[in-house]
């Protein structure tokens, strides 16, 4: 038997029961499908968090507040503001050696108004070196200065999605002046965009001094947070350490695992948000697998189904000299031939619902070359493991009885 005669064959008996087929493809396009496009979401929430992290700025270093000392049993382990004050990051300012750059940050949210309209954003207390910390950079206008720091300025920096918010999108908002918590801030400059989306974007955020978001809006001299940005790569697990043993110092905390402070590395975070979300896409991909598995058994189910169908057919082959290779081969075809049908349908499919997903804004789909392969190479593989059994069935059968069959 040819290659031609196999496809024609194939396609003669494929398409004698038309909806048959359909309905088993149909089993192998959602099980593709669903992998292409759930694992397409997983790697794309992993890029994502990945690139926020970097975003955050180089070398990056992040104390908060932690479970207060005392704190009972119903403690959660993330403490108050109180734990950390503006002379814990004069201190580390000073005192840390492998620290290039320290800021102080009050971060609470507020509703914000300008003619009309108004937003509740995050409003970021801090200082003029938390640009070079955060990787923050100026679109229009500037960032606040010590001075304005010194002498409690109401002046804000805005980022985009905050200015399209209040002044319309790429409105020029310098020199306005905008109520944060009734408080009148004047607009000094706007952030360039760093994409993003969610509760902390800091696309949608006013920076403000940090004195001044003590005194007008937070009426309290604690923080939130201390940015810590070090010297180097290398610097950054020294830098920790040395923090850590100046706050218990300042904290007067003799057992480090009672401190009322965590000092987050940020190569440690994107290490554990990395590891989480490729879990998740395993898992996600594990899911649309069993749909997979349930799609194979169709094919299983109808391979045998037409052998029994067929068997007169088969009988007759084999009186007439068809060998068993060829009739085992014949089916085995017609399953690879469904199941790949199904995969290139499956792989558009998900294709599709990866973009529809990544227009909504959740999350930036990322459907790879890699992943289209192996889904191309998944389906063959279902064909051929859930196609054997019946195409063996077929070949083992006797001339003669299955001549007989009625």
């Amino acid at each position: 038997m040819t290659v031609q005669d196999l496809f024609i064959e194939t396609y003669s008996a494929l398409s004698a029961n038309k909806v048959r087929s359909g309905l088993t493809i149909l089993g192998i396009v959602i099980g593709i499908s669903s992998v292409i496009a759930l694992v397409g979401v997983g790697q794309g929430a992993t890029s994502s968090i990945t690139s926020r992290i970097s975003s955050l700025g180089s070398n990056l270093l992040e104390v908060i507040p932690g479970a207060p000392r005392n704190a009972g049993p119903v403690s959660l382990g993330f403490g108050n503001a109180t734990t950390l004050t503006p002379d814990d990051a004069a201190a580390i300012k000073k005192d840390v050696p492998d620290a290039a750059a320290v800021a102080a940050e009050l971060t609470r949210r507020y509703q914000a108004t300008y003619k009309g309209n108004n937003t509740n954003t995050q409003v970021i207390g801090t200082e003029p070196s938390y640009p070079q910390i955060r990787n923050v950079q100026i679109d229009s206008g500037s960032f606040i200065t010590n001075q304005q720091e010194k002498t409690y300025a109401k002046v804000a920096v805005i980022g985009p999605t905050t200015r399209d918010n209040l002044f319309g999108t790429g409105a020029d908002p310098i020199g306005k002046t905008v109520k944060i918590n009734k408080v009148q801030f004047k607009i000094i400059g706007v952030t360039v965009s760093k994409g993003g989306s969610g509760f902390n974007n800091s696309d949608d955020a006013f920076y403000i001094p940090i004195t001044t978001a003590q005194r007008y809006l937070a009426g309290s001299a604690s923080i939130t947070a201390v940015d810590v940005q070090a010297k180097d790569q290398n610097s950054i697990s020294a830098a920790q350490q040395e923090i850590t043993t100046l706050l218990l110092s300042r904290h007067r905390i003799s057992d480090p695992t009672q401190a009322d402070f965590n000092v987050l590395n940020q190569a440690d975070l994107e290490s554990s948000l990395s590891s989480v979300t490729t879990t998740l896409t395993l898992l996600l991909g594990a899911i649309a697998g069993i749909s997979l598995l349930v799609g194979g058994i169709g094919i299983m189910n109808m391979m045998l189904t037409t052998v029994t169908e067929r068997t007169r057919e088969i009988g007759l082959r084999k009186a007439i000299g068809a060998k068993s290779a060829d009739i085992s081969l014949q089916f085995l075809v017609e399953a690879i031939v469904l199941t790949f049908l199904g995969g290139a349908i499956g792989i558009l499919l998900g294709w599709g619902i990866a973009d529809l997903v990544t227009s909504f804004g959740v999350v930036t789909a990322s459907v790879t070359w890699q992943s289209v392969l192996l889904s191309f190479g998944v389906s063959a593989l279902v064909g051929i493991v859930f196609g054997f059994y019946p195409a063996s069935r077929a070949a083992g059968l006797k001339p003669i009885d299955a001549l007989k069959y009625e």
